[in-house]
């Protein structure tokens, strides 16, 4: 019986082609929509995440600007942060701006960074050439430096400039390293930069104190407890003085952008799934024109002894291989989509099978549920009213 009411069904089909396909354009454009749309948010996801998290999900940045009284972290506040449990590594950051020449060459407002040897650590992608700032560098005040893409380009093109002097602010440096060139989505771009031992650079910028420090984290999944402890020793630095110090937690910020890219996700496949309905209403006002042309069809079988059940079975089953072939042509076309986007964008590509079962289920529950009301009222038709239609 089942295997007849799909053939049935499926003839019905093929017999009004042009109609069964303008049925199916609301299911087609409606998973197509929620396909794409949710491919192309979700791959947005991934790689914006991919790239934030590269800044370090397990860091804490602390900016001290401090009071009247005490600008900024002094190397004791330092070393107590430092012993706060749960932190493997702290980084403290000195910026100014100041020329460089080499050879002749001049530069003028170059961003001038002091650093430490965590923060290569915990950037091992940053170090092209060369080497990284050592312990002995800071204890020495070592006067070596590592220069970004640009400034290589710029004054040492066709050179390795590993080795060779370049004078900052007045002061001869040996160049240690260079910096690989800074793409995609980043905090700021390190290829007009040069990086010197940060107490190097306390001195050398006329900078007394720190004012801006990573604080890299062993395990982030207690991280609000640690940054609790680090506050204990900043209100302590700064005697409990408001606005002394912010704390800007890494992981905080990538839980919020997730969560809002999963809501704009939820928004916009709700957007896509009115499409989805308004070609459910589609598929029930062809279902109740097609009872109403196939009226003495349904009388005759009656009576030649077909059961509501049947004639309902019958219709329920076009409803939904009609938003089933919708709902197939639809993932075709939505990933296709996708799939342009995405290589326009240069964001990755993928069709999840969660993505894959929402759309075609959902297009098959509309077959079912707005092809239910039709069927039913087929099934109900009194077949002698039916006959007189002959």
């Amino acid at each position: 019986m089942l295997f007849e009411s799909i053939k049935m069904s499926w003839e019905n089909i093929i017999h009004n082609k042009l109609r069964s396909f303008l049925t199916m354009l609301g299911i087609v454009i409606g998973v197509a929509s929620i396909i794409a749309l949710i491919t192309i948010v979700q791959g947005a996801k991934t790689s914006i995440s991919d790239q934030v998290s590269s800044l370090g999900v397990n860091k804490i940045t602390i900016n001290a600007m401090g009071t009247p009284l005490k600008e900024g972290l002094s190397q004791e506040d330092m070393k107590n942060i430092a012993q706060v449990d749960n932190i493997s590594g702290i980084s403290p950051t000195i910026s100014g701006k100041t020329g460089i020449v080499y050879n002749g060459n001049v530069k003028e407002n170059v961003a001038v960074q002091g650093k430490n040897e965590v923060y290569f650590k915990t950037n091992t992608s940053l170090l092209k050439s060369g080497r990284a700032i050592n312990s002995i560098d800071l204890e020495s005040k070592n006067k070596v430096a590592i220069i970004g893409s640009s400034i290589v380009e710029e004054f040492y093109y066709g050179v390795d400039p590993i080795g060779k002097d370049l004078m900052i602010n007045g002061t001869t440096y040996t160049v240690i390293g260079t910096l690989a060139a800074s793409t995609g989505f980043s905090a700021g771009s390190n290829n007009d930069t040069v990086i010197i031992p940060y107490t190097t650079a306390l001195s050398s910028l006329g900078v007394k104190n720190i004012t801006s420090l990573d604080v890299f984290l062993t395990d982030t999944n207690t991280a609000d407890d640690t940054v609790t402890d680090i506050k204990s020793v900043l209100n302590s630095a700064f005697n409990d003085k408001d606005n002394a110090y912010t704390i800007f937690n890494m992981g905080d910020m990538i839980k919020s952008f997730e969560s809002m890219m999963s809501i704009m996700s939820l928004l916009l496949s709700g957007i896509a799934g009115i499409s989805l309905v308004v070609g459910g209403i589609g598929i029930m006002n062809m279902m109740l024109v097609s009872i109403t042309e196939r009226t003495s069809e349904i009388g005759l079988r009656k009576a030649l002894g077909a059961t509501p059940n049947r004639i309902q079975l019958q219709f329920i089953i076009e409803s939904i291989l009609l938003s089933s072939f919708g709902g197939i042509i639809g993932l075709i076309l939505g990933s296709l989509i996708a799939y342009i986007a995405a290589t326009i964008m240069g964001i990755g590509f993928v069709v999840s099978i969660a993505t894959i079962s929402l759309a075609v289920g959902f297009s098959a529950a509309v077959g079912i549920i707005f092809g239910y009301m039709p069927a039913r009222k087929a099934s109900r038709l009194n077949p002698i009213d039916a006959l007189r239609s002959l």
